[in-house]
């Protein structure tokens, strides 16, 4: 039995070996007992996604060489590509209202319509503690490409009738430029709203400041019918959406 305490392995039955070698060359990760620690880092990545590994601050170091190999190998993109075809699957049964324009689906930025891959490229994809300044900078180059398989959504999305929002976390008065013109530039054209931590929500977790907004947009008279986002604190909450839809992300947490 395996347990985690804020990333890291609390308590195991076998020994992990402690030696690294990956980069981001994607070299091979040898060790003296990798199909143990494989094991190990297969099973934390799930709890991750599952919402059983809570409150971690940067990925075990067992575990860089797992996360680049699961985010640069092809398996990450399969897997968004998963998702997606389930959210296609579950659009084929909802109907956008014809005339007010209140059906809407809410879409997270970092990391569901943008990547940040490339800067997590450089912090050993979440090994390293999380660094606010270096994150901001990258944020403002507005470099971040889009995720293919979520624009493709975006696009069928719009296509279908829906109103979409578009929420992040994001400060507004810092990042608010440089995230709409990189929206913009990847092709997310045409949202009904771009949504951005404002002055009056700084200091608010993620879970508290999306709950907030989408009660603010169910008040307005909005059906919120879906709800993606890379971070369960996307999706937790009040109003949350007649069906919600994880991205994965091993790399960083966001309570």
């Amino acid at each position: 039995m395996l347990t985690f305490t804020r990333g890291f392995m609390a308590t195991s039955p076998f020994s992990i070996p402690t030696n690294r070698c990956c980069t981001t060359a994607m070299k091979p990760c040898l060790s003296s007992n990798m199909a143990a620690e494989a094991s190990y880092c297969l099973s934390w990545r799930v709890s991750v996604e599952a919402n059983n590994a809570r409150g971690w601050r940067t990925v075990p170091s067992e575990c860089v060489c797992h996360v680049e190999s699961y985010m640069l190998g092809g398996q990450y993109q399969s897997d968004v590509d998963a998702v997606v075809q389930h959210v296609a699957a579950y659009l084929d049964g909802v109907v956008a209202a014809d005339d007010d324009d209140k059906d809407v689906w809410l879409l997270d930025v970092d990391d569901t319509c943008l990547s940040n891959l490339p800067y997590y490229r450089e912090k050993h994809f979440g090994g390293d503690a999380f660094d606010s300044t270096a994150f901001r900078n990258w944020i403002l180059r507005g470099d971040c490409p889009a995720i293919p398989a979520v624009l493709r959504l975006y696009e069928k999305l719009m296509g279908r009738g829906f109103q979409v929002f578009l929420v992040t976390g994001r400060d507004e008065e810092v990042l608010g430029s440089s995230t709409a013109e990189n929206l913009a530039a990847q092709g997310f054209v045409g949202h009904q709203r771009l949504i951005m931590r404002s002055p009056r929500y700084r200091g608010e977790g993620a879970v508290a400041f999306k709950s907030a907004i989408r009660r603010q947009l169910v008040a307005e008279g909005f059906r919120i019918r879906g709800n993606v986002g890379d971070q369960w604190s996307d999706l937790l909450g009040d109003c949350s959406g007649d069906r919600t839809f994880k991205i994965p992300n091993p790399m960083y947490f966001v309570p």
